[in-house]
């Protein structure tokens, strides 16, 4: 499977920690705009797969995302993730997200190519994660 650039992983990371406080809610959100653009091209249940697929490849470094599996992603808002997350410290919890999100990516990225994964990346969030990015490339 692809590794992320480290630009990919930056936007990640960005869209996860920028509001420690609010990691869970972040992340959450991102899946949901995730989910809300990626869907009508792969599919809801497409979307789930790949969705099950990324917790799966995460539970090896963070077993206890396996429960977040459980329920579909579309179940009350990413339920079983949201249950997950917030049983952990912050820092855990925005460590999983960020490697949960980048499978996910990575598995996208194998499937559409790069540019497409990108350019839904920037639909779904919002352009405060991807502005940094932009600006660190030009200098």
């Amino acid at each position: 499977m692809p590794n992320l650039s480290d630009q990919q992983r930056q936007i990640i990371t960005r869209g996860v920690m920028r509001q420690p406080q609010a990691i869970v809610e972040d992340t959450i959100k991102l899946w949901e705009n995730l989910a809300r653009e990626i869907s009508p091209i792969i599919g809801e249940v497409g979307f789930e797969s790949l969705y099950h697929r990324s917790i799966h490849l995460s539970s090896a470094e963070f077993p206890w995302l396996a429960s977040a599996g459980k329920l579909p992603p579309n179940d009350s808002s990413f339920a079983g993730l949201r249950a997950a997350l917030q049983a952990e410290d912050c820092e855990k919890a925005g460590e999983a997200s960020i490697a949960l999100l980048g499978i996910f990516v990575e598995i996208v990225i194998r499937l559409i190519g790069e540019p497409l994964t990108a350019n839904i990346l920037r639909a779904a969030w919002s352009d405060e994660i991807f502005q940094p990015a932009v600006k660190e490339l030009k200098a």
